[in-house]
């Protein structure tokens, strides 16, 4: 992951195509925040996994959606078109997500994969479910569909 996105980062700057470097420059940067905050929680190897970066990158969508939809309340289009061109690039480095049906069938396989059979094994059924799909599902969503079928 870190090797694509150095690769990009180079191919955006020979380009010189400015919206895309900075986005790159962007993830880069969350990227090595997150290195730092490790390092200081005690993990001194602070080497990020694929898993972790999906993650972050994940996250950054997320925000850049949010902030796309204020922007588009408060009329502020221009800005809002800025993040929606960000997140483009962002997903880019995101695998496939999964669409509404792959994502009920792999909340069931995680239900019985864990053998959940009430709400307190919910975080169970989340932990299985992020080992296997991070990145390719939005969790904050998912979250209330397991609740439901565990409740």
């Amino acid at each position: 992951m870190r090797n694509r996105l150095s690769a990009a980062l180079k191919t955006a700057m020979r380009e010189k195509d400015k919206e895309r470097l900075s986005t790159l420059r962007l993830i880069n940067a969350a990227i090595k925040d997150r290195e730092i905050a490790m390092r200081g929680e005690g993990d001194e190897a602070g080497a990020l996994t694929d898993d972790v970066i999906l993650g972050i990158l994940g996250k950054m969508v997320k925000q850049r959606q949010e902030s796309a939809r204020a922007y588009e309340e408060g009329g502020r289009l221009e800005l809002a078109e800025q993040e929606l061109r960000e997140i483009r690039v962002i997903e880019e480095f995101l695998p496939r997500q999964l669409s509404e049906a792959e994502v009920d069938k792999a909340i069931d396989d995680a239900i019985t994969e864990v053998g959940a059979t009430s709400i307190r094994d919910m975080g169970k059924v989340m932990g299985v479910l992020k080992s296997k799909y991070t990145g390719q599902m939005d969790f904050g969503a998912v979250g209330p569909r397991v609740k439901s079928k565990l409740g």
